[in-house]
């Protein structure tokens, strides 16, 4: 039996279960987390992906138990290229170029070499859509280029999926709606109601509620371990969420994760409490065609730490939007897309990979690297 934890202010928790084949979550909710038997709570000492910092230091020409599994992690979110062959505990070239290439992403120094600096950003919880596609990404640096005393240069790192896609111009008012299975309370709902609401307020889009899972443009589930789109979540922690590109509308949540609802979950006193609303307004970028940034103040930058909210659009999510729908007409100062003078290039590496669930809808390409003159 597995359990989901979704949090209120007063510590509401969830119970799933996850039955095959579809592993959904169907849940009911218990008046107070101090009822639940500790013995039922999720055994958070070794989360997903801890065991990377026992690398500290490795470095090119070493040899350490589980650098294979480092190496899964890096071709799972698009570092390295995908290889019919079993990785070895070697630290070879293809880790170093990987390394370096994250280190770029997350603007750390591109030393090659498992530091502290980069196993502490490898280890925190993350979005389970890739970073990479076929040896392209536009993450890179999202720190300003230059300042001078009449102009200001930064870097836009908002990316796209391959070929951009995006919901058609006659589909503005977008329908979602909730796995009946997993019986969510009104409060929960009202998170993902927000979460929307903050992507509607910019764009010309509108989002509706409906009760039609199966008629709705976007379809949202709580799901456990292996829920059949090739995706599996791995419990507490690590991947926390992903979602498909437009049209798709499917937005999966990893069900054993211990969800904040409402309340404020950076007083929570568990230390893998996530916030709902800011996972659901990332995933919401993706549904809507947006990749990832390397913006750290960005909402579609890749990781979240636990007990943290971060809601708010930043300039770069706005511009990434805005360059797909245009701005909300009926709002001052978001009606317009960004400036045309903006640059955007694709680069374009690696192989071809044939098309699967790995990869179809879900891999993103990078789109969307320009030279901002504000």
């Amino acid at each position: 039996m597995r359990f989901l934890q979704l949090l209120a202010t007063v510590g509401v928790v969830c119970l799933a279960l996850a039955p095959p084949p579809s592993a959904s979550v169907s849940a009911f909710f218990l008046p107070n987390i101090s009822s639940i038997p500790p013995s039922l709570l999720p055994n958070v000492s070794s989360p997903a992906w801890n065991a990377f910092r026992n690398f500290s230091g490795c470095h090119a020409g070493e040899r350490r138990d589980g650098l294979a599994n480092l190496k899964k992690y890096f071709r799972y979110f698009g570092y390295i290229p995908e290889t019919p062959s079993n990785f070895t505990d070697d630290f070879d070239d293809a880790l170093a170029s990987a390394i370096k290439t994250y280190q770029h992403n997350f603007n750390l120094e591109p030393t090659g070499q498992l530091d502290d600096a980069t196993l502490t950003q490898l280890v925190r919880p993350r979005c389970g859509n890739p970073d990479i596609v076929n040896g392209s990404t536009a993450m890179n640096s999202g720190k300003a280029e230059s300042l001078s005393a009449t102009h200001f240069h930064a870097v836009g790192h908002y990316t796209f999926f391959p070929g951009t896609p995006r919901w058609p111009d006659g589909k503005s008012d977008l329908t979602y709606a909730f796995l009946p299975a997993n019986q969510l309370p009104d409060d929960a709902k009202a998170v993902f109601s927000r979460a929307f609401q903050r992507w509607a307020a910019v764009t010309p889009l509108t989002f509706t509620a409906t009760d039609s899972y199966t008629a709705a443009d976007i379809k949202i589930g709580f799901f456990s371990g292996d829920h059949g789109d090739g995706e599996p979540f791995d419990g507490v922690l690590g991947t926390l969420a992903h979602a498909f590109s437009p049209p798709s509308g499917r937005f999966h949540l990893d069900g054993d994760e211990n969800w904040v609802a409402t309340g404020d979950v950076t007083t929570s006193s568990l230390s893998s409490a996530v916030d709902l609303e800011s996972v659901a307004v990332h995933e919401i970028g993706h549904l809507l065609g947006l990749g990832h940034s390397s913006v750290e103040e960005s909402i579609m930058y890749p990781t979240i730490t636990s007990r943290t909210k971060k809601v708010d659009l930043a300039t770069d999510d706005v511009q990434g939007i805005q360059v797909l729908y245009g701005g909300n007409p009926n709002s001052n100062g978001s009606s317009s897309t960004p400036s045309t003078s903006q640059e955007r290039e694709t680069s374009d590496g690696g192989e071809p990979r044939a098309p699967g669930p790995r990869w179809a809808g879900r891999a993103i390409v990078a789109v969307g690297l320009g030279m901002l003159l504000l």
